[in-house]
């Protein structure tokens, strides 16, 4: 009765006859791709967050945009082992460790060594001049030392210490390095993460192999720039995490709920138990039939 007085207030429209009348709404073919088309993880972009950088390098902390895996324009969810997360402020690394081509090596002061909850590895504010910049820290930097810069390669290695950038040809063989030049003139891109460095093996020609911390050799041009050291924070992949907070904080999204004991999803399924059966005696067999035969 309820149902017959709730279907008495509608009150149905002429319905079109042709359906060939009815006007349809376009759709252009961007919001279209936008809809059918869902970016896959794996392609070199990081769904992690958004770096809102500035015109000109500054060594103030930029905003970040927390992304939790999602992508940016439709807001789908990309990467699913992402979300949560406290909010950091990022500290702009200056990548190019620029130095003199000849004559003395260009001294830099390290002013303070701090954390970054973007990256694993420390950072370091360097003050060269009137210029302050961030470099990444090594395994036993701290405030108040002193590091060199240079582009010149001498006769004879030079005797590096932690923290000093040098051409690879310019270092002895055996020297652990880091913030490594992929071509020369580009930023040092390859050795950031906490406490992983590389070691020059050999030279020959124009050219130094590095065993990168992969295990794997790689031959460089002699004028690639690289950082004297191993990069800091060296029981980063040591630390556990120790409880579930923590690794939300991390902005890792936790697994748990997945795991569902009654459907059978990610785990086995319970099923009924089959109904009771009555074990009865067994049949006896039956005798044998024994047939004769009588010759006529």
């Amino acid at each position: 009765m309820a149902l017959f007085r709730l279907f008495q207030t509608f009150t149905l429209s002429r319905v079109t006859s042709d359906v060939r009348l009815v006007q349809s709404c376009g759709i252009s073919l961007e919001n279209l791709a936008k809809v059918m088309n869902k970016p896959k993880p794996g392609t070199g972009k990081a769904y992690r967050r958004i770096v809102h950088y500035l015109d000109q390098y500054t060594v103030e902390p930029l905003k970040v945009t927390n992304l939790a895996g999602r992508d940016p324009d439709s807001g789908r969810l990309i990467a699913k082992g992402i979300g949560g997360g406290i909010k950091h402020k990022f500290h702009w690394i200056k990548w190019v460790r620029d130095g003199p081509l000849e004559g003395p090596p260009q001294i830099e002061k390290v002013i303070d060594v701090i954390n970054d909850g973007c990256r694993t590895a420390k950072v370091a504010l360097v003050a060269v001049g009137n210029e302050l910049k961030y470099i990444l820290a090594t395994e036993n930097m701290k405030a108040g030392d002193l590091i060199k810069s240079s582009r010149l390669i001498p006769r004879i290695p030079v005797r590096a210490n932690e923290g000093d950038a040098y051409p690879l040809g310019a270092l002895q063989v055996g020297t652990l390095v880091h913030c490594l030049e992929k071509y020369p003139g580009q930023p040092c891109h390859l050795i950031h993460s906490a406490g992983t460095y590389g070691t020059i093996l050999r030279k020959f020609g124009d050219l130094v192999v590095v065993q990168l911390p992969s295990k794997q050799e790689f031959a460089f041009k002699r004028t690639c720039m690289a950082t004297v050291g191993r990069v800091s924070n060296i029981h980063h992949n040591k630390t556990p995490i120790g409880s579930a907070q923590k690794n939300r904080e991390l902005g890792n999204r936790p697994r748990s709920g997945l795991w569902q004991r009654k459907d059978g999803r990610h785990g086995r399924k319970i099923r009924r138990l089959p109904p009771m059966r009555v074990i009865s005696t067994p049949p006896k067999p039956q005798p044998e039939a024994v047939h004769f035969t009588v010759n006529a």
